[in-house]
């Protein structure tokens, strides 16, 4: 039952199938090298860029840089008493 609410979502959902720049074109006509997940084949593209400017495409990611301090351990041991202490 709820495989069956989830088929058609699934089959609407389109692969992304790239155009790929090549000199020479060895398909069939009426298509041209595209690519399928990183799979170079044969077919039809239907995105404007190819995975190469896609994946060069210049993003810029923000992340904060964090300085940790370093931990130093404290050790008391005091005179007549039996072991020492080790606190972080």
């Amino acid at each position: 039952m709820i495989g069956a609410t989830l088929l058609p979502a699934q089959a609407s959902a389109e692969a992304k199938v790239y155009p790929y720049a090549s000199h020479a074109n060895y398909c069939p006509a009426g298509l041209q090298p595209v690519t399928i997940a990183g799979v170079i084949c044969c077919g039809t593209p239907n995105q404007h860029m190819s995975y190469q400017q896609v994946m060069a495409h210049p993003v810029r990611k923000t992340h904060k840089v964090r300085y940790h301090k370093p931990r130093t351990a404290t050790y008391s041991c005091e005179v007549g008493e039996k072991g020492c202490t080790y606190s972080r």
